[in-house]
């Protein structure tokens, strides 16, 4: 078959292709989306966005116990949502192969922590791989996929942000599609209660005890012979680091199975050498490994337990000559991320901000509220917390936070686990005012389509949830919508429902400037003559506005006219380039 360039991302989706995966269920998250976006340009695969982490998993293992090969990816948070069938899951074991893929982030590019996802795989005694480029993607998915089979298990591939949105080549294969297997009634195996689920547990131990046989010998696992003054036990991208530093100065114990992780095969590379380190990003798990085997071993006494490491690092700790680069003659200057020119959260955080009003966030691109000059958030911690916080907060401080504390929560991740948070509210009674940040599209992680946007991930129609008539039928009675580029409305609703005596949902709804189906307006100018520079309009932190000589300027390639501004400006010193 034909070589070609791809994404770790695109080469994890080819695998899945080509190890006859039937069906995929995902929640989307950076850096694990593209996954699933490729996986759907394949019709074999039946492919779809899920509400959260944990229903994709669910669904995952149904199609696993009806017979057919199934996946479901997550980056490294989502496997906290994720965990729970996570854990009972790998006392089941499967029918049909499943694989999980997760996503970690070193370095939160795009993240609110820097888990270690290896951790998961050690807790729930599943076995976990991790490939170091592209061709390892597609390789390692299907030997997962058989490892899956062999030793009935749910089997994770751990990916990175370097990983994932890297190319590298890849020999592509034909799909080969197993036979559906026959799904037998086997209450022992698949109902956990507390009698069957005790005589699984001794299954898993063993599966684990035959797994680390397995990784003694499996190709997944590979010795790299080179100088012997210092070996390196490695894996992932820090493989590839390594070898552009080293080549083959040293000795290299690449780990393509982490978890469970070989004895004697360490064992035997560790006698081959004089020095033996572990270059492992985040925390010590290889290193932690081989201190049990007994082995005198270097790791994070030399390398930090955060961030991303860089060929540069590794030379420089490991005394060697770092690859040599290219340096930019200048600094660029610094661009704190923002939101976009015309985005329509950001009339609602001026609103909050403008009236001083306590605000519990959410993860989403509207977390950016949080940036000066709007400063409009006071704590954002996990997917769906804003609501309970909110809950909390009022709870704790009573009418003094009531009428003076909100929640923001963008359409996805409300549908994702923002309900039930809710429902709490209702249920137990706070006088907590909720805004939904209705944009019609997950946006954080790159338009992808969710149950609140009546399209699927292939874009074809499909059910659409009204979001007003969910609020209301999980005990909101006040429930209202408003447009955010209209400031006075935003003002009025936040200070109704703040004054009301019962809870309430603002879903605050427009459209994401920057979807296809949104027709951007002529952009705004300044009337030189009219603007007095007193800089109202710059407290919005749009990016397309700036002072220039003394007066605001108005970036035409940016300004998409959505009149926010205008609404700002005392002096009529905005006007439009319409004709």
């Amino acid at each position: 078959m034909s070589k070609t360039l791809l994404l770790g991302n695109q080469a994890v989706a080819r695998g899945l292709y080509e190890a006859g995966c039937t069906v995929a269920s995902s929640y989307p998250g950076t850096p694990s989306t593209e996954i699933t976006e490729f996986a759907a340009k394949y019709d074999e695969i039946a492919c779809e966005w899920a509400p959260n982490e944990k229903v994709a998993m669910e669904a995952a293992f149904g199609a696993s116990l009806a017979g057919k090969r199934s996946f479901c990816a997550m980056k490294h948070v989502g496997m906290n949502v994720a965990a729970d069938p996570l854990f009972t899951i790998s006392y089941t074991g499967v029918n049909a192969g499943m694989v999980i893929v997760v996503a970690d982030d070193p370095g939160m590019h795009s993240s609110q922590n820097e888990q270690d996802s290896r951790h998961y795989a050690a807790a729930a005694k599943v076995p976990m791989l991790e490939p170091s480029d592209s061709d390892e993607c597609l390789n390692f998915v299907k030997a997962a996929y058989e490892i899956s089979e062999r030793f009935d298990t749910p089997v994770i591939l751990k990916t990175c942000t370097r990983v994932a949105h890297s190319q590298s080549l890849v020999e592509l294969s034909d799909r080969v599609e197993p036979a559906m297997k026959a799904y037998e009634k086997t209450p022992s195996k698949y109902i956990m209660m507390p009698g069957f689920a005790k005589k699984r547990h001794p299954i898993v131990e063993e599966r684990t005890a035959a797994l680390t046989e397995f990784a003694e010998t499996s190709s997944l696992n590979r010795v790299e012979m080179g100088g012997k003054g210092m070996g390196i036990i490695t894996s992932s991208t820090c493989y590839q680091y390594v070898k552009e530093v080293f080549g083959d100065s040293v000795s290299v114990l690449k780990l393509g199975m982490v978890h469970p992780l070989p004895v004697r095969l360490i064992q035997d590379f560790a006698a081959q050498v004089d020095r033996l380190v572990v270059v492992e990003e985040l925390d010590d798990i290889i290193e932690t490994h081989c201190r049990k085997l007994g082995l005198n071993v270097e790791g994070k006494s030399l390398f930090p337990l955060l961030g991303e490491f860089s060929q540069n690092m590794i030379a420089e700790i490991l005394g060697a000559e770092a690859p040599k680069g290219h340096a930019l003659q200048e600094e660029l200057p610094v661009r704190p991320p923002v939101m976009c020119a015309g985005c329509p959260h950001r009339g609602m955080f001026y609103t909050l901000s403008k009236n001083k009003i306590t605000v519990i966030g959410d993860i989403g691109c509207y977390t950016l509220g949080a940036q000066a000059p709007l400063c409009a958030m006071d704590a954002t911690i996990c997917m769906g917390a804003s609501i309970s916080g909110l809950h909390g907060f009022n709870k704790a401080r009573g009418e003094e936070s009531e009428s003076k504390t909100v929640a923001v929560i963008g359409d996805s991740t409300f549908m994702h686990s923002g309900m039930t948070g809710l429902v709490n509210v209702a249920y137990n009674a706070t006088n907590s005012t909720v805004i939904i940040l209705d944009n019609s599209i997950t946006g954080m992680t790159g338009h992808q389509q969710n149950p609140t946007t009546g399209y699927n991930i292939k874009g074809d129609p499909a059910a659409k949830v009204d979001l007003e008539a969910l609020c209301r039928a999980l005990g909101i009675q006040r429930v209202r919508v408003v447009d955010p580029y209209d400031l006075a409305a935003c003002e009025a609703a936040v200070k109704e429902e703040l004054a009301a005596n019962e809870p309430s949902v603002i879903i605050s709804r427009r459209p994401c400037v920057l979807l296809k189906s949104v027709k951007a307006n002529p952009p705004l100018s300044i009337n030189a003559d009219r603007c007095k520079s007193c800089k109202r309009c710059m407290k919005l932190g749009c990016p397309a506005i700036s002072m220039k000589d003394g007066k605001a300027c108005v970036d035409p390639t940016l300004c998409v006219g959505c009149n926010v501004c205008t609404q700002l400006c005392a002096f009529d010193a905005f006007e439009s380039t319409a004709k």
